[in-house]
C-alpha cells in the first residue's frame, strides 16, 4: 500500500516508437521522468529507423490500441497527456473517441515528417487532426514547416490563428530555419499577444527535440504550472538537453535528457 507522499503525477503518452531512442516514446519517457512525473505509454506505431533514416512505419491494430488506452484510463489518475506521431487515420479516430470526454490538458505534437524526410502523416490524417483532435488540444506544438502544412499558410501568425480557429487553445510554433544565429519560437494564445522566445542556435542537428519539448510541457502542466511557465521552462530544458547532446549514432545527435 503506497502512502500519500509516495506519488508522482501520471502523464499519458500516445506516440510512436523509435528504436534509436532519440525520438518517440523513449524521448517522452525520459523527458517526463526527469521532470519528476511518471509516464504511462501507449504506442501507436513501431518504426524502422536509426539516427540517419526512417524506412518503415508499422501501426498498431485499432482494437488492441483502444483497449490499451481504456485500461490505463480506468486504472490511473492521468493529469496530462502528450500525443505524438499517430500512424494512420484509424488510430487517430480511436484517440479522438477515447479522449473526447476527458478533462486533462492535452499537448499535441503533430509529427508530419521525419527530419530525414520520410512522411509520417498523410493528407487524410491532417484533415482529421484539424477537425477532431485540435478541439481537444490545450496546446499544439508544430515546427514552422508543420504549421504551414496544417494551416496551408506561409505566414506563421496567420497559421497559428487558423489552428486556434479549429479549436486548439494555444499554439507553440518552433523555428526550423538553419540560416540564422538564433532559434525563435512563438507562443500564440486566444487571450494574449504572441510571445517570442529567443535561443542561441546550436551547431549540430538533433533527433528528438520536438518530442523532448512537448513531453516536458505536458509534465510541467501535470506538476501544476500554468501554460506560459510550462512552455518557457520546457524550452529551457530542451535547449540545455541539446547543448549537452550525445553523438551516439552516425547521423543526428540525440538530446541528453538527463544532463542534470
Amino acid at each position: 500500500m503506497t502512502n500519500s507522499n509516495n506519488q508522482k503525477p501520471v502523464v499519458l503518452v500516445i506516440a510512436g516508437h523509435d528504436p534509436s531512442g532519440g525520438a518517440g516514446i523513449q524521448a517522452d519517457i525520459e523527458s517526463i521522468s526527469s521532470a519528476g512525473c511518471h509516464a504511462t505509454t501507449v504506442i501507436t506505431s513501431l518504426t524502422t529507423q536509426n539516427t540517419n533514416k526512417v524506412v518503415d512505419i508499422l501501426p498498431q491494430d485499432p482494437e488492441p490500441f483502444r483497449n490499451q488506452i481504456r485500461l490505463i484510463l480506468e486504472d490511473m489518475d492521468i493529469v496530462a497527456c502528450k500525443i505524438g506521431m499517430i500512424g494512420n487515420i484509424n488510430l487517430l479516430e480511436v484517440i479522438v473517441n477515447e479522449l473526447a470526454e476527458i478533462n486533462f490538458p492535452i499537448v499535441l505534437d503533430p509529427v508530419i515528417s521525419a527530419t530525414t524526410g520520410m512522411k509520417f502523416t498523410d493528407d487524410d490524417i491532417c484533415k482529421k487532426l484539424l477537425t477532431s483532435l485540435l478541439p481537444l488540444s490545450t496546446l499544439i506544438t508544430p515546427n514552422s514547416s508543420e504549421a504551414k502544412i496544417l494551416a496551408k499558410k506561409d505566414d506563421l501568425s496567420a497559421a497559428a490563428n487558423i489552428l486556434m480557429g479549429y479549436g486548439a487553445e494555444s499554439v507553440l510554433i518552433t523555428d526550423t530555419h538553419d540560416d540564422s544565429n538564433e532559434v525563435i519560437n512563438s507562443l500564440y494564445t486566444k487571450q494574449d499577444s504572441s510571445i517570442e522566445y529567443h535561443w542561441e542556435r546550436l551547431p549540430d542537428t538533433f533527433h528528438g527535440s520536438g518530442c523532448t519539448l512537448s513531453s516536458r510541457i505536458a509534465a510541467l502542466l501535470a506538476l501544476g504550472n500554468d501554460l506560459k511557465k510550462s512552455v518557457e521552462k520546457a524550452q529551457e530544458y530542451t535547449w540545455l538537453s541539446l547543448k549537452h547532446g550525445m553523438k551516439l549514432g552516425r547521423g543526428q545527435a540525440q538530446p541528453n535528457r538527463f544532463y542534470e
